[in-house]
């Protein structure tokens, strides 16, 4: 008997183990891209430590608002950025307060966790990341 063709049940298998594939490595993307865009948060932050200690070097104190810091970071969500950032002065890291990267939900950027932040504690320049990954 000559066979040409493929029966029915090796289709569906070949279907089933590609299906599988595909979304383990859409898992595998995911988590690389969010990965990837937290990088900005962490350069940002990184910044802002380094203009934060330039101030307190020239001023004698940290910076109560992060826009008089020569560092762009934006204080609410914008097109161009996956992150929000913003000062707390009693934000768990005692004395001197927390700067926070938020990732912002809004216009399609939502991530895959439901709390995602970076905090980089002053003066330790200690890291806290709650990054769900």
């Amino acid at each position: 008997m000559n066979r040409k063709a493929f029966t029915l049940l090796e289709l569906i298998i070949v279907i089933i183990i590609v299906g599988i594939l595909a979304v383990l490595g859409l898992t595998q993307y995911t988590r690389t891209t969010e990965k990837g865009r937290s990088a900005e948060a962490k350069a940002i932050l990184g910044s802002l430590r380094t203009a934060e200690e330039a101030y307190y070097l020239e001023k004698g104190s940290y910076a109560s608002d992060i826009t008089v810091l020569p560092v762009i970071a934006p204080t609410s969500c914008t097109s161009t950025h996956y992150f929000y950032y913003h000062y707390n002065p009693s934000g768990g890291c005692s004395p001197e307060g927390q700067v926070a990267a938020l990732r912002c939900t809004s216009g399609g950027k939502s991530p895959n966790y439901s709390y995602y932040v970076f905090r980089l504690c002053l003066p330790s320049g200690r890291w806290n990341n709650d990054a769900g990954y």
